[in-house]
């Protein structure tokens, strides 16, 4: 009887008896570790600058930028395939593969070579997708949204931990206790991707797609996705440009990037890029009207329909959460150490240094820990869905507007806009952290309550669906970087909130409360 007692009081998530919570935690380890590869460059950055006389730090932000370009295609074809061949085989194969790039990388002896091996790495980023699409088949409707922001936040957790853990390994394993020097850093890199290789393999014989007794239908084909009325064959045309046109924009920001005096890409290689595209593009169309127009004359058996709206509903959120969190990562220790600069202690010491800015802002990181599975658990017990997508929306949009409000504009200096704080005094500083934590807790929550809802569009396209999300997220990234590149830092908040009021808006018409999505199967 007592065993019996202490077996109900084991928290779901953590009653590895069942199988499902076995492959959930294999899965969120995964995930972990495709991000723990996929962010190994920027905690060695500083050191590869110190160690390789012939890089420098313009190299240093084109190959930053390259680690994100490709995500963005590699997570649509990544959600094609897993919803043709399935999770466990693309995610085996998935970090088995990309662990050739990053031996190259750590290898690389020429620019040439770290870039191309940087562009081909970023694809790792797509394994998030996969996950999505594997917690989806395991569990229930009314726990989907806790397993799936379990396993997103503490999977996300992979980029701190290898901020947290490579400069470490390199420094005091592979140069202090194995005196290998100035080639640290690329052994710490080597032991980074055999991670991925290794546990690559073992994924593929720990998981099954499935529970036995209840398999889970595949896409015939690896083929743009099917709609189900005109109106949304036209939205997912109309949203489905956004995806190459951020290519186009990463291009654009790599041209007018110089090395030694020389733009990295030529105007002439520019417009055959804006051109590669453009076809790309177009063949998309072409594709997508082959297989949806005789599909929608023949007429859409009920049981078959969806509403595409609310695919591009979570398009927009994704956007605005996700997309917004990478570029607050990137520019938020500068942020912080740059506008409380002046700031004194008691004593009448400045007490902002790098060390503590870089803290302040790894916030937003740690609490991924929590935020994200609260998001999908919210989602579960509210039984209302879309209330709490709107909810969490809102909350972005107040919290970015409090960070606008951390500071005021101050002088201009040199041509460029300063950002003084709004009040003086640490108690100020202490209280802008926690209006950024909070800020932080809205941002992740809602990416938990995006993926709660995804797997309840169309269970038989969840890959798809997830992998077009998701790409939004890294569109997201890559439009508000390129425009903190161009405005000041409290104009910027101003505009990421913005961005969260107008997905607010989005989804309170367009977004559709799924049903079933608190169903015990």
């Amino acid at each position: 009887m007592a065993n019996g007692n202490n077996k109900r009081q084991t928290p779901e998530l953590l009653d590895f008896s069942k199988e499902r919570i076995r492959v959930l935690h294999f899965t969120w380890i995964a995930f972990f570790i495709t991000f723990y590869v996929w962010f190994n460059m920027a905690p060695l950055a500083t050191t590869m600058l110190k160690n390789v006389n012939w890089l420098t730090k313009e190299h240093l932000k084109v190959l930053a930028i390259s680690n994100v370009a490709l995500t963005i295609p590699a997570r649509i074809i990544i959600g094609a395939l897993i919803d043709r061949y399935g999770p466990r085989i693309v995610f085996s194969g998935l970090m088995v593969i990309m662990a050739i790039p990053a031996w190259l990388f750590a290898l690389g002896n020429s620019f040439t070579q770290l870039l191309i091996s940087r562009l081909i790495l970023g694809s790792i980023g797509a394994g998030f997708v996969v996950g999505i699409k594997m917690v989806a088949n395991w569990f229930p409707p009314k726990m989907i949204g806790r397993a799936e922001g379990f396993y997103a936040g503490w999977g996300n957790f992979g980029s701190a931990w290898a901020a947290m853990t490579l400069p470490w390994i390199a420094i005091h394993v592979f140069q202090e206790w194995l005196g290998l020097d100035g080639d640290a850093w690329r052994y710490a890199l080597i032991l980074n991707a055999a991670v991925s290789f290794i546990y690559g393999i073992m994924y593929y014989f720990l998981v099954k797609d499935h529970a036995v007794d209840k398999p889970i239908p595949k896409t015939k084909k690896t083929e743009p996705m099917m709609v189900t009325s005109y109106v949304d064959l036209f939205q997912y045309l109309l949203w489905s440009f956004p995806l190459v046109g951020a290519m186009g924009v990463l291009a654009w920001r790599i041209g007018n990037i110089n090395v030694n005096g020389v733009p990295l890409i030529s105007s002439d290689i520019l417009t055959m890029v804006y051109g590669i595209l453009t076809f790309i593009y177009l063949g998309h169309v072409f594709k997508t009207l082959q297989i949806n127009l005789p599909y929608l004359k023949k007429g859409v058996p009920e049981n078959e329909k969806y509403h595409w709206s609310s695919v591009a509903a979570l398009n927009s959120t994704y956007f605005a959460n996700f997309g917004a969190e990478l570029a607050v990562v990137s520019m938020l220790p500068m942020f912080f150490e740059t506008t409380f600069s002046m700031i004194k202690n008691s004593d009448g010491n400045l007490i902002m240094t790098a060390t503590l800015a870089g803290v302040i802002a790894s916030s937003f990181a740690f609490v991924n820990l929590f935020a994200r599975p609260l998001g999908g658990l919210i989602s579960d017990t509210m039984k209302n869905r879309k209330k709490t997508m709107l909810i969490y929306m809102m909350g972005i949009a107040l919290g970015f507007l409090g960070m606008a409000h951390i500071g005021e504009w101050g002088p201009v200096v040199n041509g460029v806009q300063t950002v003084v704080p709004m009040f003086d005094g640490v108690s100020w500083l202490v209280l802008s952290i926690i209006i950024t934590i909070i800020c932080s807790i809205f941002v992740q929550g809602a990416e938990g309550a995006t993926f709660a809802v995804i797997p309840m569009i169309n269970r038989k396209m969840t890959g798809q669906i997830a992998g077009m999300a998701g790409a939004y997220g890294n569109v997201g990234a890559v439009i508000y970087l390129v425009i903190y590149s161009i405005v000041d830092a409290k104009t910027f908040f101003f505009i990421i909130a913005g961005g969260a009021f107008l997905s607010f808006f989005y989804c309170w018409i367009f977004l559709e409360e799924p049903k079933g999505s608190f169903d015990e199967e």
